[in-house]
């Protein structure tokens, strides 16, 4: 589970336009679709490939729990690809990010301040060039441990040193026991 890389993906699922489908069969028929058939599905979901045709015709209406979770996340994934995408370019381009996050943060500095981590929480607004590193991280397959660094990277520009207007001898910061974390766009 990627805490970061979920959060950015819950941020962007707000700009969607349209409900994704509810029911499994509804589900399941959005995944045929999408992947051109029943057996790419049922590889991707690990079930028979009789199962799938089985939702399709509503035959079976109540997945497991855990094939309804893999279910409804590859449906979320691949709902509305282009709104998505403009969501993506919007923040990356013009809108920003909002990060919301209750986390352990601290920093290092020179000898003589109060550098101490501790909890905070904090709600900053990320300018476009940060929300853009963090999606084209994602989108490269970064881990969760690079899309903190960027985070901290970001946090410490604009809230500790408030865009290079105090703090100037921060070298590091560190964003670490994360206990909530919310992207808005």
């Amino acid at each position: 589970m990627s805490l970061i890389g979920d959060g950015l993906d819950a941020a962007v699922q707000k700009a969607f336009t349209r409900p994704t489908p509810k029911s499994a069969g509804a589900q399941m028929r959005y995944l045929v679709k999408q992947l051109g058939g029943t057996k790419p599905v049922a590889r991707m979901l690990g079930v028979s490939q009789r199962t799938v045709e089985r939702y399709v015709k509503n035959q079976i209406k109540t997945p497991r729990p855990a094939l309804a979770a893999r279910l409804g996340r590859e449906v979320k994934q691949r709902w509305q690809p282009q709104v998505r995408a403009r969501a993506k370019q919007k923040a990356a381009s013009t809108g920003g990010i909002i990060i919301d996050t209750r986390a352990r943060l601290g920093y290092t500095a020179p000898i003589g301040s109060t550098d101490q981590d501790r909890i905070r929480h904090l709600t900053v607004a990320l300018p476009p060039q940060y929300a853009a590193r963090l999606f084209h991280a994602q989108e490269a397959g970064a881990g969760d441990a690079r899309l903190q660094e960027i985070a901290a990277e970001a946090l410490k520009n604009i809230y500790f040193q408030d865009g290079g207007t105090r703090a100037g001898s921060l070298d590091e910061v560190r964003f670490t026991d994360i206990e909530h974390l919310e992207f808005d766009l």
